[in-house]
């Protein structure tokens, strides 16, 4: 029974991105909607996006250069290690799990109260595709996620490097040296691709629970929780189905 109802899910799911491109909704007010999301989820990320990013990047440097306990291992290491870290793993995964927390529960939340208050059959009675007008801007906006990642890449680094030097762990050059070493180019183009993709989970699993979900008040809360898990699942396990095809 259970398995049944999760496949009507996906099939609602996938049955929804049809329904968000039909009828669209006249491009003087799609612009100003488009313009709110890229505040709403966008912009006002930036602040707990780079505070993280900066620790965490300066934490790795710190656990790197503590277990380089060994004379002969160079000090470089801590750099390089620093840089694989952010690049490849924590700024587009782990960020995109904090993401489906903040974003996602704000998505949720937001068309999840529309729905109660009846907005959304309001939208439904004047003609108007509620889904095109609630989550068509909000997966335009999301395209702009990589732009956070890419700080989110920078201010980790920047992170590592002031914990390592001003932490007494290494030399600024041997830091440096560490960030050039061995650099592949297109680690960076397989962490946008992966955010690109986390980005759209982001907007559009927590708009399908927000959009679908029954009840009240109570139920909102809940369906923010659902949203939660289901987009932290899906992004850990689009990490390694995707790591597994661009990496290997």
């Amino acid at each position: 029974m259970m398995l049944i109802r999760y496949i009507s899910q996906i099939g609602k799911y996938f049955l929804m991105w049809k329904e968000i491109f039909n009828k669209p909704t006249k491009w003087s007010v799609m612009k100003g909607l488009i313009f709110k999301e890229i505040d709403d989820i966008i912009i006002n990320s930036l602040g707990i996006v780079a505070f993280i990013s900066f620790f965490v990047g300066g934490v790795v440097a710190i656990q790197t250069a503590l277990n380089l306990s060994n004379p002969l291992i160079p000090k470089y290491l801590i750099g390089f290690a620093t840089r694989q870290s952010v690049i490849l793993e924590f700024a587009p995964t782990f960020i995109s799990v904090i993401m489906a927390g903040k974003m996602g529960s704000f998505i949720t939340s937001s068309i999840g109260t529309m729905r109660v208050t009846e907005q959304i059959d309001a939208l439904e009675v004047m003609g108007v595709n509620s889904l095109n007008y609630l989550v068509f801007p909000k997966i335009i906006a999301i395209m702009l996620y990589p732009f956070i990642i890419g700080i989110s890449m920078f201010l980790g680094i920047m992170g590592g490097y002031v914990a390592c030097v001003y932490g007494g762990f290494g030399s600024s050059v041997d830091f440096i040296v560490g960030v050039q070493q061995e650099f592949i180019p297109y680690h960076i183009a397989y962490a946008f691709i992966k955010t690109f993709i986390f980005g759209i989970l982001l907007a559009s699993i927590p708009s399908f629970h927000g959009y679908y979900m029954k009840g009240g008040a109570l139920e909102v809360g809940k369906a923010s929780t659902v949203a939660f898990v289901w987009t932290s699942v899906m992004i850990i396990l689009t990490n390694y189905i995707l790591t597994q095809l661009l990496l290997t």
